[in-house]
């Protein structure tokens, strides 16, 4: 893994120095080199430039930018399966002279083109600047594990793994984006393909881009598609054998993710998900596995038992670690900076707390995102299937009635229930869902913090809302029912822009690779084909994955509630963080943005300083919006 950046300038005023400006900003995602290359054509200066994270041919041959003929490469990610490509590419006439995946790629888009895309196992994004066709080729995984960010104005293409790269061309316009920023508030993320700035993007997972540099056009064009494996028949197949070709499928996923020439480990919280990626992996590895946990007791997070527990079931190299309270608090100011585009998951926290401890002993780790989303394992999924149709047939006027009750009662003031784990924003949630029971909003409830009365009080001026993957109606009516629909949502939404960009950044930090193993794509597209009774299984969440874990782990040491990385939030900011949201929330900072209406900001927190804890999501949402202001429209 490493860092890219980039540019296509037709007004040929970008040299080297703003390059390596734009390159070092991103040293923490590659500190072992940096390399840079710049092309002049009639029409426009090119440069291509990368940070090294070495990982696989720890020699000058995987250095970057690299050139085969006519063509150029900055790369970020791994090609799993370089090794098979390169065998076959051999058998055609190419010779190699480095074991770099890197120069796989070169060779493969020489042979094949775009189409050498279909053949990759891997995560990766890539810039390939082909000088006899004057084409810049740019692509994105099939997930969008890794990021890639661009920027196309008046005649300046700017691109980069973080979007502070492009931040610091001279030519780059810091204009914010405000139907992005209320986005934002509603989802904690800005979502693909929009980015937090006008005239800037992300590019979408399975696409591609390309440009015409003599015609000064650009296009990008899908490859992949996780609705074409949603939209197949499902398979007719056994239980018994459904467990044994899963296993089988994931096993051979799993042991790509080891593809290395320097140390590997996984991290382990004791959830089934990260327990089958270790369990599987230690059965095929005469070798320990090393594993990570953390806990954080003094702030209510300690999963670190179970996951001991179980990695002394497995005979894993293990490594707990407890974090005080005082070193993730330390962690909150760093934010901004790593997370360069408006991000509001408070699980950044402890994922960059067991990413700093898992370094010391490895340069990769595997995380088990992703199982949640391709087999059915979110607690929403529940409460849909359970009571979406109840609240749906409740009449109208009194679940407006209701609705509005809660809005009077505060949920810290509701007995027993208010110590439950996430129970004030839920509760905000189910307001929302009594308003407007219908799938989509169902959906749209349990995914948003503010609804769009909400947004629109919130912000000054008149904001709309962005098209994104939320709107798809790309699943077919004969495929359709409420559980794949919003499986394949949040595949291309809550995975897409929270799960994996958190997990990019908090490893990128200290320079760790992060790797996905359920984000192979041959998982997905064999899971969406399954019937759905083997994912949920009459309210058994992710039930083909336990039924493989409880081959290796004994189903008593699994079984108890999904816990997930809590951070306590509301009393941080009630104690430590009250300082920044004084400071944020000042009333003269808010004038001067000129974004929110002030009264509005006012009255969330005097609520929620008054006793309105459900509140708590909202005022971290505002708080990290401002901090990243401060930090990128104001100090940069």
């Amino acid at each position: 893994m490493c860092g890219i950046s980039g540019f296509a300038d037709f007004n040929k005023k970008t040299d080297r120095t703003i390059l390596e400006k734009m390159n070092r900003i991103m040293a923490h995602r590659g500190p072992d080199g940096e390399g840079y290359g710049i092309y002049n054509t009639d029409a426009a200066t090119i440069g291509l430039g990368h940070r090294r994270l070495s990982i696989i041919d720890l020699t000058e041959g995987g250095s970057q930018p690299q050139t085969y003929q006519t063509l150029h490469i900055t790369f970020n990610g791994e090609v799993y399966n370089y090794a098979e490509i390169k065998t076959e590419l051999e058998a055609k006439g190419h010779q190699f002279h480095s074991h770099s995946d890197t120069e796989v790629i070169l060779h493969s888009y020489a042979e094949w083109g775009s189409a050498a895309l279909q053949k990759f196992i891997g995560m990766f994004a890539f810039v390939i600047y082909d000088e006899a066709r004057q084409k810049i080729f740019a692509c994105r995984d099939r997930a969008g594990v890794k990021p890639f960010f661009y920027y196309w104005k008046d005649g300046l293409l700017l691109f980069g793994s973080e979007l502070k790269a492009l931040l610091q061309h001279p030519g780059f316009e810091k204009q914010i984006d405000i139907d992005a920023a209320a986005a934002f508030m509603q989802y904690g993320y800005v979502p693909t393909p929009h980015c937090i700035f006008t005239n800037t993007h992300k590019l979408k997972p399975g696409h591609f881009l390309e440009m015409d540099v003599p015609a000064r056009t650009l296009h990008t064009e899908q490859y992949w598609n996780v609705y074409d494996a949603y939209n197949k028949p499902t398979l007719k197949i056994s239980l018994p054998d459904a467990i044994t070709e899963t296993e089988k499928l994931l096993t051979n996923a799993f042991q790509y993710r080891m593809v290395s020439d320097v140390p590997v480990g996984v991290f382990l919280s004791g959830g089934y998900d990260s327990s089958c990626v270790t369990a599987l992996l230690q059965n095929n590895n005469t070798e320990k596995i090393k594993t990570f946990t953390i806990g954080v007791p003094d702030a209510g997070m300690n999963e670190a038992p179970f996951a001991k527990e179980i990695a002394n079931h497995l005979g894993t190299d293990h490594t707990e670690y407890y974090c005080t309270e005082k070193e993730a608090l330390e962690i909150v100011p760093q934010l901004p900076f790593f997370y360069d585009e408006p991000f509001a998951d408070s699980s950044a926290i402890p994922t960059t707390l067991v990413s700093k401890i898992a370094r010391e002993k490895v340069t990769v780790a595997l995380s088990a995102d992703a199982g949640d989303e391709i087999f059915a394992g979110y607690n929403r999924y529940d409460y849909v299937l359970k009571y979406g149709k109840k609240i749906q047939a409740i009449p109208g006027l009194f679940r407006k009635t209701v609705a509005g009750v809660m809005n009077m009662v505060p949920a810290n003031s509701i007995p027993v229930m208010n110590k439950k784990y996430l129970f004030h924003s839920r509760y905000e949630k189910l307001k929302m869902l009594l308003k407007n029971p219908s799938e989509k909003n169902i959906l749209m409830s349990l995914t948003q913090q503010m609804d769009d009365a909400s947004i629109a009080e919130l912000f000054k001026g008149n904001v709309h809302q962005l098209a994104t993957a939320f709107d798809s109606t790309e699943l077919k009516k004969e495929n359709y029912s409420i559980l794949p629909y919003m499986m394949a949502i949040d595949y291309q939404t809550y995975l897409l822009d929270d799960i994996l960009q958190k997990v990019d950044r908090a490893g990128m930090c200290v320079s760790l690779e992060g790797r996905e193993p359920f984000l192979d794509h041959r998982v997905i597209e064999w899971a969406a084909q399954l019937p759905m009774e083997y994912k949920y299984n009459n309210g058994n969440k992710k039930f083909i994955i336990k039924e493989i874990v409880h081959q290796y782990i004994p189903k008593e040491m699994m079984d108890r509630p999904k816990m997930g990385f809590g951070i306590p939030i509301s009393a941080w900011l009630q104690n430590d963080l009250k300082p920044f949201v004084d400071r944020y929330f000042d009333e003269n900072f808010i004038q001067k943005q000129n974004i929110f209406n002030n009264d509005i900001i006012q009255r969330i927190k005097k609520s929620f300083y008054q006793g309105k804890i459900e509140r708590a999501e909202k005022i971290w949402y505002l708080l990290m919006f401002q901090m990243w202001y401060d930090k990128w429209m104001n100090n940069n």
